[in-house]
């Protein structure tokens, strides 16, 4: 199984082109035929803008990113704009750092609206892909809670992590983590500054290293938008406004979400060693969980609580048309296999929907796109996923062996 997760998941060293392959302005120009719209959140009825369509997000690992994915995915589907995919996967030849030659079909010169798929950050990289006007979205989450599940997700496939004795295996880790983590051991990322090695940096700074400083105010430069997972709601309002799209556009449903029995409670001591063994993450988001918050104070905390409020209408009226039940259920219950959310190794955490029976037809493709995992949907947007399969059905026999 090693071997064959190795290589879907390679190391690559690849020599950057020296050709000029950024995005011409000119063919930007052609490739952006937005449509004028009226703004729902920042303008009065008479005055128009134009919604962004040429759009980086940067898919950070267990944020609810998988979530505003399935967003972008009908955004751009709708629009007919155009996505740079991977090859093969579902993901940039992740944890390698991005090239332009890791996008299919990519030439260079060629523009693309919208690039949203996991990748390693590599800011020089992701550019020549995009039109000057792009926006750069990100997402995170509260690192003690995106480390426990990361944990979750990821330690099967973390040798190191196979030697841990116990139920509770997280507090074993946390208790001495550095006995169960080399920094150059395989998927050893995964369990310290997830956040930090997303974004392309060394997660095995420590917090007080002058280099974590200088790298978050390079992220400050480069995003235009930093969503909080805590804050998901009042961050997809964030988003419409930033982009000047509709309501319509960041209605959703909670995707890739975990059952409760699967998470592990931490005791304050617990949480206060994941802080100090993920410093850089914590930092980072302290940052920017403070631009969050002055983003709020200017939209104004009275009126953001009017928009949530009728974001969750429009949410709860979609829920009682397109889901059965209303709510999420165990991957065992769901009973078309287009709505089973991919699993972590050795385990069926991940919750998913059930299509309601006696759906509306007029609702019944919207229903469906919302309920779509990833995986699934990057298949109906003409997406190979031959890897990915492959190593999801070896994956899932031997451990339902």
């Amino acid at each position: 199984m090693l071997v064959l997760y190795c290589f879907t998941n390679p190391t690559q060293v690849k020599n950057r082109d020296s050709q000029e392959d950024t995005c011409p302005l000119r063919m930007a120009k052609l490739l952006n035929k937005s449509v004028i719209v009226p703004s729902e959140s920042t303008k009065s009825k008479s005055v128009q803008c134009s919604p962004a369509v040429n759009i980086m997000f940067m898919k950070t690992h267990k944020t609810a990113s998988s979530t505003l994915l399935n967003i972008l995915f009908r955004f751009g589907e709708k629009r007919k704009l155009k996505f740079a995919f991977p090859v093969g996967r579902n993901d940039f030849f992740y944890p390698s750092p991005f090239l332009c030659s890791h996008v299919k079909d990519y030439r260079p010169g060629q523009c693309f609206n919208i690039v949203c798929n996991h990748m390693r950050f590599d800011h020089q990289e992701v550019a020549k892909l995009l039109p000057p006007d792009a926006m750069y979205i990100t997402i995170l989450r509260e690192p003690v809670d995106l480390f426990e599940s990361a944990f979750h997700y990821y330690h099967r496939i973390v040798p190191f992590t196979w030697r841990i004795r116990g139920e509770n295996k997280l507090t074993e880790f946390l208790k001495t983590p550095e006995t169960f983590y080399s920094p150059h051991s395989y998927n050893s990322f995964y369990l310290k500054n997830l956040l930090f090695f997303d974004f392309g940096f060394d997660n095995n700074l420590k917090a007080d290293d002058p280099y974590v400083i200088r790298h978050i105010d390079n992220l400050s430069k480069r995003f235009d938008l930093v969503l909080i997972a805590e804050y998901f709601e009042e961050s997809l309002i964030l988003l419409r406004d930033t982009l000047c799209w509709t309501m319509e556009d960041i209605m959703y449903f909670k995707l890739n979400a975990r059952k409760s029995s699967s998470v592990s409670p931490l005791t304050p001591e617990m949480r206060a060693k994941a802080i100090e063994w993920n410093g850089a993450d914590w930092k980072l988001y302290q940052h920017f969980n403070a631009t969050f918050w002055a983003r709020i104070e200017a939209y104004g905390r009275e009126r953001m609580e009017q928009e949530v409020n009728k974001l969750r209408r429009r949410n709860a009226e979609m829920k009682s048309i397109c889901i059965e039940g209303r709510d999420a259920v165990e991957a065992q219950k769901i009973q078309d296999r287009r709505f089973l959310p991919w699993q972590p190794v050795g385990d069926s955490s991940i919750l998913g929907y059930n299509l309601k029976k006696d759906i509306n037809p007029k609702f019944r493709t919207i229903c469906e796109k919302m309920l779509t995992p990833e995986i699934q949907y990057l298949s109906d947007l003409g997406v190979s996923l031959w890897l990915t399969r492959l190593w999801g059905l070896l994956k899932d026999a031997i451990f339902i062996l």
